[in-house]
Parts: structure tokens; sequence; C-alpha cells
């Protein structure tokens, strides 16, 4: 199949190099270039693994671990009482 398409000039002074050193025509250098792009594209990248660190929140657990403001309602209520033992 025909198409036009534009290529880079540093692109394609790789291209016609390789073509040259290979004895290969440029038709099938590009083509071949293309195919292996497009088999990488398709190749799933390795992953790194995604590592958080614990920590101990005490247990048992001073509220509903799922609900980040019922657990500040809680530490806040414990901060309130605590200073108010310390006026006494």
């Amino acid at each position: 199949m025909r198409t036009t398409i534009d290529i880079e000039d540093h692109i394609l002074r790789q291209l016609k190099e390789k073509a040259h050193r290979t004895g290969r025509p440029l038709k099938k250098v590009v083509n071949d270039a293309l195919l292996m792009g497009l088999s990488q594209a398709r190749r799933p990248r390795p992953t790194k693994r995604y590592r958080t660190r614990t920590y101990s929140m005490g247990y048992p657990p001073k509220g509903n671990l799922d609900k980040a403001l019922e657990i500040a309602m809680v530490l806040q209520d414990e901060e309130i009482a605590r200073k108010l033992r310390l006026r006494k």
C-alpha cells in the first residue's frame, strides 16, 4: 500500500544509513522499524511494585478506620477532655 508520511530528517538519515549498510531497500528497513516499534508498544511494560510503609495505630482502634472524619472527631474529643482534666 502506498502512502505519504513526513519523517524527520535525522530519522530518515539513520534509516538510509541502515539501508546502505545492510544492502536492503529503504522500504524494507522502514517497514521493519515500524514493525519493531509496534511490537514493543504492544508489550506490557514491567511495573515497579508499589510499597507503602505501615504504622501501628494502636489497638483497639479509636473509631471507624474507614471514616477519617470520625477518627478526627474522636481524637479531638480526647484532646479536649485531656485539656479539661489539666485545668482541675
